[in-house]
């Protein structure tokens, strides 16, 4: 059984592709951090459904807790599936943003992915097949009011993401980036009302974490071997 790890778990976006992997046979690691006890409780429905997985909880913005509890989590084999969903916006517009609204942001999603997935390449290359997929957004492909501290994390992940690519191609690893737009959800419904998103979005709806998490599954299964350092959006036709 192909083991994943999906950071950011316990999210809206994260559960729905936990529960997809696992309904497509992977054993899932969900992380938490702030919220343990929804991945816990996540843990519980995949089991009840039939699947596999487990908790895990660490900040991804800790390189030295990220390590221990990857190493621990090594000790059970390889993880070939990485899904990098963690990811925090504080927004504003640039002029009043705070050093530390930029760190925050910057930190969680952008030295997060190095964090996490630096520790778990040399065991996948043994291997010689993994996926890699980050979740990034629209904001870094075309910008957003407000959002330039996310946005610029967000465009960081599809450098690093494209570099990895080529360094992973030999060996059968495949990185890519998916970039959301507007997905239901808490988030969406909070800021974003029903006539806004039908201003903004083509398709004149919010996506489904269902969609999303549909995309990553395929790329993570062996129907995508051939496909590697895209950034692929899932928009609505937003981009």
């Amino acid at each position: 059984m192909r083991r994943a790890l999906v950071t950011g778990g316990s999210g809206t976006i994260g559960a729905a592709i936990c529960q997809r992997l696992a309904a497509d046979g992977l054993h899932v690691a969900v992380h938490a951090n702030r919220h343990p006890d929804r991945a816990q409780d996540l843990v519980r429905e995949i089991r009840a459904a039939g699947g596999s997985a487990e908790g895990i909880c660490f900040d991804v913005r800790d390189p030295d807790a990220t390590l221990s509890a990857l190493s621990a989590l090594l000790r059970d084999g390889p993880v070939q599936v990485l899904i990098n969903n963690a990811g925090i916006h504080d927004d504003g517009p640039m002029a009043g943003m705070t050093h530390a609204q930029w760190r925050q942001v910057i930190d969680v999603s952008l030295n997060g992915f190095f964090n996490v997935t630096r520790p778990l390449l040399l065991p996948m290359m043994r291997t010689r097949w993994g996926r890699i997929v980050s979740l990034s957004s629209v904001a870094g492909i075309i910008g957003n009011r407000g959002q330039a501290n996310y946005a610029a994390a967000k465009s960081g992940l599809h450098g690093a993401s494209k570099s990895l690519a080529l360094e992973l191609a030999s060996r059968g690893i495949t990185v890519n980036v998916v970039a959301p737009g507007i997905i239901a959800g808490h988030m969406a419904e909070a800021s974003l009302p029903t006539e806004a998103i039908e201003r903004l979005v083509p398709m004149k709806r919010a996506g489904e974490p269902h969609e999303v998490a549909s995309l990553v599954a395929f790329l993570v299964s062996d129907q995508a071997a051939y496909i590697s350092g895209q950034v692929i959006s899932i928009s609505g036709a937003m981009t």
